[in-house]
């Protein structure tokens, strides 16, 4: 998946937010981090299904 990447920003953002004592942060990151997920794996899906019907 080219965008891992962003996985690696938003767990560093949330160890970091938990270890300061920024609990909202942290808290916002996780958020951000299953928005990711869900986003990304649901665009890879697509993009999937697209080459899918084009090699039919």
């Amino acid at each position: 998946m080219r965008h891992d990447w962003i996985f690696d920003v938003l767990t560093d953002l949330r160890s970091y937010a938990e270890k300061n004592d920024l609990p909202a942060i942290a808290q916002q990151a996780a958020i951000a981090l299953d928005v990711a997920r869900k986003e990304l794996t649901d665009k890879t899906k697509s993009e999937q299904a697209g080459e899918d019907q084009s090699q039919s």
